[in-house]
């Protein structure tokens, strides 16, 4: 089976301009060249740093855990239960008041 080809640069500006768009964000209003006054970046300076960011695996990003070491160490690692959005839906759902139904109990 053949790998699938990375995206051409044109490619990438097109999602990146594509997914700005989506925000709310021009790129277009960005300065054609340098402004030392300001440190605004250019365009091209921005285009490359987003695809650059796109590009990047999130390594950083996936390989962190908390500074923990010894016995508690894997209880820290495991992600804590979030917050619940709407508890209503889930105590209704599971019986339980302000339990995500993961835990000690179960």
């Amino acid at each position: 089976m053949s790998q699938p080809q990375p995206p051409t640069q044109e490619q990438l500006d097109a999602y990146i301009r594509t997914r700005l768009a989506l925000a709310g964000v021009d790129l277009d209003l960005l300065p054609t060249q340098p402004d030392p006054a300001t440190g605004v970046p250019t365009r091209d300076q921005a285009l490359r740093s987003l695809r650059s960011f796109v590009t990047a695996g999130p390594v950083a990003i996936a390989g962190w855990t908390p500074p923990v070491t010894g016995t508690p160490a894997p209880a820290y690692a495991q992600q804590a239960s979030p917050p619940l959005i709407y508890p209503s839906i889930t105590e209704a759902w599971t019986g339980r008041t302000g339990d995500t139904g993961k835990g000690a109990g179960r």
